[in-house]
């Protein structure tokens, strides 16, 4: 692939001055303007547009459009498409990271792992378009009948800010391979690794005009984007309230709905798991990225053998954790997307404390660094274990038999991922038969993302929608039935 402009991304924000969506290509916005933030520093990067409502119904009207005779390419073209954004966010790829890291607030190294992970979605789900798209069935009578995927139309989307571009790009790599035209809104707190690079990249591979498209804004967006009669389809990423919201909104439109939701997810360690081993990992799952992902582990259950040896090895791990500004420092944890988000973990944090519950390290914060959190003494009642925290908070709790361990890792509503430490494979099964999760991980945590797999929750966690896997060309698309006779069958009527 030859060099097209090493100023990718610089170039891009010169462009957005005076076109702040992306309808088919950049224009100015309707909703006015926001500021997009610096999470360490504060400071102003971009200035980022948003839309209105007239803009959500222009971008949906133009995918409707556009739709159809992207829908009639040979699948292989599409697919061609997908692998040359795949090559684009390799070359591209230094550009993009700063965006994330500064955007998001996360570690340079989460960066290149959302952009190569995105890359490796695209040429896995390119690849699905070379294999076969339906069946030829039987039948009791003397007449050919098939049944294939065809495309569902136009698909929403709507993703959070904690992980924009791999979240993006795993729903709408399939959206588009299957032949749908896709509308992106990404979070306004992530607009730019959200949405704005990755409409240049799409638009730089080939996708065509009105094929895809970036509407930035807040929930009114949306809203609008949900309720809009040009859509499909919804795929939702983020909060459970957010998600009870959306698949109403779709219910009263008859829309196909994916919806991936908040996770309060548990560790569940045994007496025989390598303790040391089993620390690092969960010292990971519960802080990393500032415990600001639906697979971050919430709980930690843990046998009343190993219980406090287990709290003091994480409270060593969270001691030895920095937290800074990953821009500019060699930091573990970079600060929490906005004070908001950083308010509710305290108080969450705070009231568990007051019912008992105590800090054996971090506990504090500093703006929106806060550092990283091992509680022990706590009880399911607290707040703290109920609640998904989405900040870098370790509550533990113990048991002990398996059957307890079971129960209170299904004692909150969320099932999304269940992570088992032990060395007995035949308990760790016994225990992936009983949780009520549509993940389980065993002797590994739960912050994990990978493209062959298919990741979706039960419960409050979501309805079942999968990402990955080789089921998940069948999210965005849906079956028709063809009956081909010679001559028409002679009925008694």
């Amino acid at each position: 692939m030859t060099r097209q402009d090493v100023s990718f991304a610089q170039d891009l924000l010169a462009d957005q001055m005076a076109a702040s969506i992306y309808i088919g290509r950049f224009r100015e916005a309707g909703g006015g303007t926001v500021p997009v933030i610096d999470k360490a520093t504060g400071e102003v990067l971009f200035t980022s547009g948003v839309a209105s409502p007239e803009d959500v119904a222009d971008a949906c009207r133009a995918a409707k459009q556009a739709q159809e005779q992207w829908a009639q390419r040979p699948p292989i073209e599409r697919g061609d498409i997908l692998r040359k954004f795949a090559q684009l966010c390799e070359f591209y790829a230094d550009q993009i990271s700063p965006w994330i890291i500064r955007e998001t607030g996360s570690i340079p190294p989460k960066a290149p792992f959302e952009i190569m992970t995105s890359a490796r979605e695209a040429i896995e789900i390119a690849g699905t378009t070379g294999q076969p798209v339906g069946h030829i069935l039987a039948s009791a009578l003397t007449r050919k009948s098939y049944a294939r995927r065809v495309p569902l139309g136009v698909v929403g989307v709507i993703t959070p800010w904690n992980s924009p571009f791999i979240l993006a790009a795993r729903v709408v790599l399939p959206a588009l391979a299957m032949g749908n035209a896709v509308v992106l809104k990404p979070d306004l707190q992530t607009p730019v690794c959200g949405g704005y690079l990755l409409a240049k990249l799409f638009e730089l591979a080939g996708v065509p005009e009105g094929v895809f498209n970036v509407i930035h804004g807040g929930g009114d967006v949306g809203a609008a984007l949900v309720e809009n009669p040009d859509v499909n389809m919804i795929s939702f990423t983020g909060s459970t309230a957010t998600g009870r919201k959306v698949g109403e909104a779709a219910g009263r439109g008859l829309k196909k709905v994916a919806l991936e939701l908040g996770g309060n997810n548990a560790a569940i360690v045994f007496e025989d798991a390598d303790l040391d081993g089993t620390v690092s990992a969960t010292a990971f799952g519960s802080f990393f990225h500032q415990g600001q992902i639906c697979f971050t582990l919430g709980r930690h259950i843990i046998h009343e053998a190993v219980a406090e040896a287990y709290a003091a090895k994480l409270a060593e791990k969270a001691r030895n954790l920095h937290v800074g500004n990953p821009f500019t420092q060699q930091v573990h944890l970079g600060p929490m997307i906005n004070e908001k988000q950083a308010a509710r973990a305290q108080r969450l944090l705070d009231d568990s404390v007051a019912s008992g519950a105590s800090v054996l390290a971090g506990g504090s914060r500093e703006g929106l660094n806060f550092k990283p959190t091992v509680l022990t003494g706590v009880t399911t009642e607290m707040a703290v274990y109920a609640d998904e925290i989405f900040g870098p908070v370790a509550p533990i709790v113990t048991f002990k038999t398996e059957d307890e361990a079971v129960a209170l890792a299904n004692g909150v509503p969320y099932g999304l991922a269940t992570a088992v430490f032990t060395r007995n494979q035949a308990k760790a099964m016994r225990i992936a038969d009983k949780v009520k999760t549509g993940i389980v991980h065993i002797n590994d945590q739960t912050v994990l993302h990978e493209v062959f797999g298919p990741i979706g929750g039960m419960g409050a966690s979501g309805n079942g929608a999968r990402s990955g896997g080789p089921s998940v060309m069948d999210e965005y698309s849906q079956w028709q039935w063809i009956t081909v006779n010679e001559e028409i069958p002679a009925y008694p009527f």
